[in-house]
């Protein structure tokens, strides 16, 4: 036995059954392993060692399976425990203990807090939706005036240009294409074009002044009848500012029935004469709403020209002759 101050009859070298594996214990004389002893190896037990032979270890080896730690006995294999149903507190659904939130177990960690709910309405400090909306509103409504401002002050500016491009030309004095329909509507006029009234012209056969229709437009109601005979004539000399083609304006008067006459400008009669229809429909026999006006167009040299309209052979005559008047031919 080893004490403290007496290292035993063995040398370290001995102890190590090793040792003499390795150059250092080679060369302190250390042998391998005789027979029954050294470490790991059986071998005398106390009291039987012998010098040189290593100290017997205090735990010896043992074959495979000869020694049992513990001795706990062998059970026998009774194949895997049984499933039992769920405890009476389970119920179908729920996780069972082992799978369950730590936050379930006693002293385990608090749940977690989600997210504050949003605020809905008006409440908090989010922006201000309703005044951005009112303020979209007053800019559209902005831009929308501005446009209709500027709209209307182009079509000022317009109605301006052309009334500077066509001076006195105004809607009542552009005469129609087709003879008016309506008896009380005649059309003017310029204020730099002729115009008189039939009772003052020159006449001829058996034309006469008249007043006993009402409803002519002449000073005093006064028109120019009885011209239904060949040879009654009208004539006319109005003085225009320049050259060019006019419109024959001629305000008559018919008893519900279609008339025309001749008509002759500077001594040369048209091919087409003044066509007298019954536009307004006037009921036949009712000289009074029998009132009506047309045109026909008529090239005219500067200054004073001779229009004289006349009933020829083939013309249908019966009919009142009120005023003439020229206006642009277009």
């Amino acid at each position: 036995m080893t004490t403290p101050g007496n290292n035993g009859a063995n040398t370290p070298e001995d102890d190590d059954p090793f040792g003499y594996l390795y150059e250092d214990g080679q060369a302190t004389g250390a042998n391998p392993p005789r027979t029954g002893g050294g470490y790991g190896y059986p071998g005398p037990t106390v009291g039987q060692q012998q010098p040189g032979v290593p100290r017997t270890s205090y735990n010896q080896v043992r074959t495979v399976g000869q020694r049992q730690y513990g001795q706990i006995p062998q059970q026998q294999y009774q194949g895997p425990p049984q499933q039992q149903g769920p405890s009476p507190q389970q119920q179908y659904g729920q996780p069972t203990a082992q799978y369950a939130a730590p936050e379930t177990y006693p002293g385990g960690a608090p749940p977690r807090q989600g997210p504050p709910p949003q605020q809905t309405g008006g409440g908090g400090r989010g922006p201000n939706t309703k005044g951005l909306l009112i303020g979209a509103v007053a800019v559209v409504a902005a831009v929308v005036i501005g446009i209709a401002v500027a709209l209307a002050s182009n079509s000022g500016d317009k109605d301006k240009k052309d009334d500077t491009a066509n001076p006195g030309k105004s809607s009542s004095s552009q005469p129609s294409q087709q003879p008016s329909t309506d008896p009380s509507a005649s059309a003017s006029a310029p204020a730099d074009l002729p115009k008189d009234d039939a009772a003052t012209l020159t006449l001829g056969g058996s034309a006469q002044v008249g007043t006993n229709v009402p409803g002519a437009k002449g000073t005093g109601g006064a028109f120019v009848g009885n011209f239904n005979s060949v040879g009654a004539s009208v004539t006319w000399k109005p003085n225009v500012p320049k050259a060019g083609q006019y419109k024959l304006y001629l305000q008559y008067g018919i008893p519900g029935v279609d008339a025309n006459a001749t008509i002759t400008l500077n001594g040369k009669a048209e091919s087409r004469p003044m066509n007298m229809k019954n536009f307004a429909h006037s009921p036949a026999g009712d000289w009074a709403k029998g009132w009506q006006n047309t045109y026909a167009l008529v090239q005219l040299d500067k200054g004073v020209n001779e229009i004289k309209l006349s009933c020829e052979q083939g013309n249908q005559c019966n009919a009142n002759l009120d005023q003439f008047w020229l206006a642009p031919a277009s």
